[in-house]
């Protein structure tokens, strides 16, 4: 049966570190699973008088009506300050609401945190992991998936050719499919 996985990416960046991988586990899940970029680029602000007033933006509609018809969510992000983008944190605000109407929850959730540095997104990665914990969404657990020192995975064309990061990406992927074919 085919699944629909929503990719949201963090940076808005043109080059983005976390884009290039994000295409990257994009190509490593099985034929039967029908993969989405979700552009939060552009998106309002979060502001509730918004949804209490009935005057909610056009791209929020969208956004929302796009998260809605996902089966589960990648999320690929860099650390910002120690935590998620704030672009990354209003499309999950956007999603959240109106209270008891969230296109997020029961949705499986995967994170994968992206950075040039040793650390890996580390903060970003359990920031984000905190927000979907009461989002309830459940989220892959193991293995965990911090890719540090990504600019020496990527090649000029933004593929990784390192066998054993592929196969840890691959276990990544895997684990996310069976934690989606469990909450199905």
């Amino acid at each position: 049966m085919t699944k629909n996985i929503g990719v949201l990416v963090g940076s808005l960046r043109k080059g983005s570190y976390s884009k290039q991988v994000a295409k990257v586990f994009s190509t490593l899940f099985p034929e039967e699973y029908h993969i989405s970029f979700i552009d939060i680029n552009g998106l309002d602000i979060y502001n509730q008088d918004f949804d209490d007033e009935g005057n909610v933006p056009e791209n929020w509609k969208t956004f929302r009506n796009a998260i809605g018809k996902m089966d589960a969510i990648l999320f690929v992000t860099p650390e910002y300050n120690r935590s998620v983008p704030g672009v990354l944190k209003n499309a999950l605000d956007i999603g959240s609401r109106p209270a008891g109407s969230s296109v997020w929850n029961a949705k499986p959730a995967a994170i994968v945190s992206v950075s040039p540095g040793a650390i890996s997104g580390f903060g970003a990665n359990h920031h984000l992991r905190q927000s979907l914990v009461f989002l309830n969404m459940p989220t892959v657990q193991q293995p965990e998936a911090y890719i540090g020192n990504v600019t020496k995975l990527l090649q000029e064309d933004g593929s990784i050719t390192n066998p054993n990061t592929l196969q840890f990406f691959q276990s990544i992927v895997n684990a996310f499919v069976e934690l989606i074919e469990k909450n199905s």
